[in-house]
């Protein structure tokens, strides 16, 4: 079975979402780092927490989301170095990464790039008939982030 772990990045919360290639989620949580601790201190469990995943599950590919850029540029250069550590996992583990923008995501659940949040969670709540309700946004992100990462693999005519 082939397997894609999706990653909405984040120095909070880190989205994380491992489907297989019919699109069914095997597993979905939040990787949390404690508020508390330094930067450097919450990446470097958060690439654990990763890499713990990437060797028990041994995915065939990455999907991250690309950065959405806000005003707030602190935010931004934090969730660029956590997405950093995923990154550099796939480039350790040599594991192909898929990259797609909020906005191709969106697009490739709801047919709109500028959909919401709620939008995009009912979309997931259908394609897999299953209920988000008990599911944190970071998490609802990266299942949504591995659904059209599976269109990006059949586009790109990778193995799947």
């Amino acid at each position: 079975m082939i397997k894609i772990l999706a990653i909405d990045p984040g120095y909070d919360r880190c989205g994380i979402a491992l489907l297989d290639t019919e699109g069914a989620i095997l597993h979905s949580a939040c990787i949390t780092t404690d508020k508390k601790d330094s930067i450097e201190k919450r990446l470097a469990y958060i690439y654990t927490e990763a890499e713990k995943i990437l060797m028990q599950e041994k995915p065939a590919y990455i999907a991250l989301e690309t950065l959405f850029f806000s005003v707030n540029k602190k935010t931004v250069i934090n969730v660029a170095q956590a997405r950093g550590v995923f990154v550099l996992l796939a480039g350790l583990h040599k594991i192909p990464l898929i990259e797609l923008s909020p906005q191709e995501v969106k697009l490739a659940l709801t047919g709109i790039g500028n959909a919401n949040k709620e939008q995009v969670q009912k979309m997931v709540q259908l394609t897999l008939h299953i209920n988000t309700d008990k599911k944190l946004d970071d998490e609802i992100d990266a299942i949504a982030l591995g659904i059209a990462s599976l269109g990006a693999i059949k586009q790109k005519n990778w193995e799947l």
